[in-house]
């Protein structure tokens, strides 16, 4: 049931209009590569814009680190063993509570442009135009309203001239909530035609862990396939083109990467060289996603303030999660280790949040659907998980607000074979329990902030040791967590996995 906050109404001409929000969602950026939190590699202009005139959170966190279960958290507000999306699979059960719908209940025109990514129909939205599955970097077919349509171009323009249409023949009597969400940077990190030869000159820096040999850690961290080493595919590397380009397409694409590839065959790497080649090329690729999301978010930023609705519109960015760009020898995501972990959120809201302004205070993504409701004058429902941050931006950070926070990663058996984990974070320790093989790791954040040292068996640390698992215990109590399924194989959400119902992917429900 929708609750207006004091002081709200719909159709009330005596209060304040209610802000149109838009929520930026991009799939795997990580804070490393955004100017805003202070990257070595590249600028990121327009995202800066939104931090500079708005606040920008320094310790956000994700509550299970992979593309589905992230985004069914923001729509419901509640941990993924309570919204059903533990792991990628599953159709998302759209007929729980969700952010939109319950925006939608309260007078607002709701849209979602882009990756939708749950494999059901998106359902609580006025309008959704959005990615079949992961989606390609180029030549999308997308569902508009349930019918299939296909594009020729790069999918990050695309996503943002609908976004920009969708806006020009909004309702104009009705706030709108619009989820502006891209496939970039996810793998495997296609540039656009305009960044292909962006950074070919120059050499990034590179992580102090790149050469990782995990020897302070216990044995999960070699339990993985996702090293920049061994794990890079051809077309990951780009040493094989794409498969769906146009013959224009393909052909600025072999102009860019031909000479770098044959430069690359003639010298014939090995060992560490290899290694550092790889990284290279990969880190630069990943950038360039980067640089289109940047430019089509400039673009949407440039669209408001041209429409005259920047005064009264919200804009937040964050993403699904971290990623890994090098660091541990790694690419990708899902540990609870801080680069996959900590997410860039950025909150531009004009009135209310001081330009300029930052907050070291533990959120999460938990805290999304909460505070965007709040933001439209609507009372949370009780059953949501999350605390609105809105005290935060309106710069009066709550005396009892939360000093840890819990995550849970369930895909095992799955991609790139990261060991189910569960922890608690506060700021200074963090405690990771691999339950599926019985260990734990305890890092000192302050003194290692790499995270290369697991202190769990050092006398020194025994007493934290204690008080971070009674928190871990206070924290499944406290978000209603099942007991750990030691001996399940599989989550137990695969089952539901194999009805038919669950099965249905976004294309069958849309017929």
């Amino acid at each position: 049931m929708m609750i207006l906050s004091q002081g709200s109404s719909i159709g009330d001409d005596s209060q304040p209009p209610r802000p149109n929000i838009i929520f930026i969602f991009t799939d795997d950026h990580c804070t490393q590569a955004l100017g805003a939190y202070g990257s070595r590699m590249n600028t990121t202009p327009n995202l800066d814009r939104i931090a500079t005139e708005g606040m920008r959170f320094d310790n956000c966190f994700v509550t299970n680190g992979i593309c589905a279960p992230s985004r069914a958290v923001v729509l419901t507000g509640l941990h993924s063993h309570l919204n059903g999306q533990r792991v990628n699979g599953p159709a998302f059960d759209g007929a729980q509570v969700t952010l939109p719908k319950l925006l939608r209940e309260s007078g607002y025109q709701t849209a979602i442009v882009g990756k939708w990514h749950l494999r059901s129909a998106p359902t609580g939205f006025d309008h959704h135009d959005v990615l079949i599955g992961q989606g390609p970097y180029y030549n999308p077919t997308m569902i508009r309203n349930g019918t299939r349509h296909a594009h020729v171009g790069y999918t990050t323009d695309i996503i943002t001239d609908k976004a920009i249409k969708f806006m020009s023949r909004r309702d104009t009597d009705r706030p709108f909530m619009l989820m502006y969400q891209h496939k970039a940077p996810h793998r495997n990190w296609q540039p656009g035609p305009d960044h292909l030869d962006m950074y070919a000159d120059e050499t990034m820096p590179e992580p102090d862990t790149l050469l990782d040999d995990y020897s302070g850690r216990g044995s999960a961290s070699t339990r993985q396939t996702m090293t920049i080493a061994r794990d890079l595919s051809r077309h990951d590397l780009k040493l094989d083109p794409p498969r769906n380009l146009t013959e224009e397409q393909l052909e600025r694409w072999n102009a860019a990467y031909g000479p770098r590839n044959e430069l690359f065959e003639q010298r014939q790497l090995e060992g560490e060289d290899l290694v550092r080649w790889k990284y290279q090329r990969y880190v630069k690729d990943y950038l360039r996603c980067v640089a289109s999301v940047d430019d089509n978010i400039g673009r949407i930023l440039d669209y408001l303030d041209q429409e005259g609705l920047s005064g009264n519109t919200v804009v937040i960015y964050s993403s699904d999660q971290g990623w890994y760009l090098g660091e541990h020898g790694w690419y990708d995501k899902r540990w609870m280790y801080e680069e996959s972990l900590r997410t860039p959120l950025l909150v531009r809201w004009p009135g209310v949040v001081d330009p300029g302004s930052s907050s070291d205070d533990l959120c999460q993504n938990l805290d999304f659907a909460p505070t965007i409701l709040d933001m439209a004058g609507l009372e949370p429902p009780a059953s949501m998980q999350g605390e609105s941050l809105v005290p935060i931006l309106e710069g009066d950070s709550p005396d009892d607000w939360r000093d840890s926070i819990y995550y849970h990663y369930y895909e095992n058996p799955g991609a790139h074979t990261v060991p189910r984990h569960e922890g608690v974070r506060n700021s200074r320790y963090k405690l990771i329990h691999f339950y599926r093989i019985g260990e734990w790791e305890l890092y000192d954040l302050d003194r290692d902030p790499d995270e290369m040292r697991n202190v769990h068996g050092d006398p020194a640390y025994s007493d934290v040791l204690v008080e971070m698992k009674l928190e871990l215990q206070r924290l499944r109590q406290f978000y209603r967590l099942p007991p750990l399924a030691d001996d399940d194989p599989f989550p137990q959400l695969d089952e539901e996995a194999k009805s038919p119902r669950s099965r249905q992917t976004l294309e069958q429900d849309q017929r």
